[in-house]
């Protein structure tokens, strides 16, 4: 008798956990976001231009063991990346992006997301990647429109063509 009431106890236990994680499976609600927003996301990786480059004498390169014979010499670290990107004539970021690695001569990575109404935004980018001070190296303008709970990826390829979206 006595085992019976203790199996039934467990019983009742399991039971009762079961339906409180099969009542949190379906409440609470949780909305990610509003159904009236979508969402700009801007995520790349890229290393800045190493602009500190100078050509090797043939005396220099006649010193080198024949494994190190590169005819440039150039710096290990990488400039730090300038970007800004608006919309509809907003700043949303103006942030300079250090290079990663030890040495700093790793790319530098972004990754930003960015919540706004849905409906037609014009869009800009600029990002410097050289040692230059002033200006921009690539620039993208685009007229884009969001439909509500979309999102819009913006990538970066230096080889094809600069700024993109998916």
């Amino acid at each position: 008798m006595r085992r019976a009431i203790r199996r039934l106890a467990q019983f009742a236990c399991l039971a009762a956990i079961g339906a409180l994680v099969g009542w949190f499976s379906v409440a609470p609600g949780y909305t990610h976001r509003p159904a009236d927003l979508a969402e700009v996301k801007l995520s790349f990786t890229h290393g800045g231009i190493r602009a500190d480059c100078r050509r090797r004498t043939a005396e220099e390169l006649a010193r080198l063991p024949p494994q190190m014979r590169r005819p440039t010499e150039c710096q290990r670290t990488r400039p730090t990346l300038h970007l800004v990107f608006r919309m509809d004539e907003a700043t949303l970021l103006d942030a300079l992006l250090p290079p990663s690695g030890l040495s700093g001569d790793g790319p530098s990575r972004i990754y930003r997301a960015f919540p706004v109404h849905a409906g037609a935004h014009r869009i800009s980018l600029f990002l410097r990647d050289s040692d230059r001070d002033t200006g921009f190296d690539h620039t993208f303008e685009r007229d884009i429109a969001l439909e509500p709970g979309q999102n819009l990826v913006i990538d970066f390829s230096p080889t094809g063509g600069g700024f993109y979206l998916r």
